[in-house]
């Protein structure tokens, strides 16, 4: 099975049970350029369940459009999990989700750091009226498959019972 058809697969499923779920999505990514939305976005209908994605790379776009402090910016870095618990209810602010998630993390293959190496990555979710979570992950491999194992991460999280319940 190749990564598209893993990731389309994920997000079909995703989407029946957010739909079902009665539940809309929003995403905020940074690391994966807006790869979420464009896997969910293949699926037929997924209007049903999706409203929107914002691609903040940049952390002024972060600041702009998510309304990411520069402060939170200056002191934790771009790639924190207060980074993306920003932009998670940044999005949230910005939409009319019910539920998003948002991604921000160090693709390579340069950028990486003792304390934050290549393939760090911190994905948010949040339910509108509910408590976020965001887990750290170190994922390896090169540029593209950090960037799929952050997607298929984002997606498997959406279907957690703390979210969708």
């Amino acid at each position: 099975m190749t990564m598209h058809t893993e990731l389309y697969q994920l997000a079909r499923e995703t989407g029946e049970y957010l739909y079902q779920a009665k539940h809309i999505l929003a995403t905020a990514e940074s690391c994966t350029g807006g790869w979420i939305a464009e896997i969910i976005t293949d699926v037929p209908g997924s209007s049903a369940w999706f409203d929107c994605g914002f691609v903040s790379y940049s952390n002024q776009a972060k600041q702009r459009m998510l309304e990411v402090n520069r402060e939170t910016l200056e002191c934790h870095g771009a790639v924190s999990a207060e980074t993306a618990l920003a932009m998670v209810d940044g999005v949230l602010s910005h939409s009319q989700a019910t539920l998003a998630v948002a991604v921000t993390g160090i693709a390579g293959p340069g950028g990486g750091s003792e304390e934050k190496p290549v393939g760090t990555v911190f994905i948010a979710w949040k339910k509108r009226e509910g408590l976020a979570y965001v887990v750290r992950k170190q994922f390896s491999g090169d540029r593209r498959q950090i960037r799929a194992q952050t997607v298929k991460t984002a997606l498997e999280g959406l279907r957690s019972d703390i979210l969708t319940t």
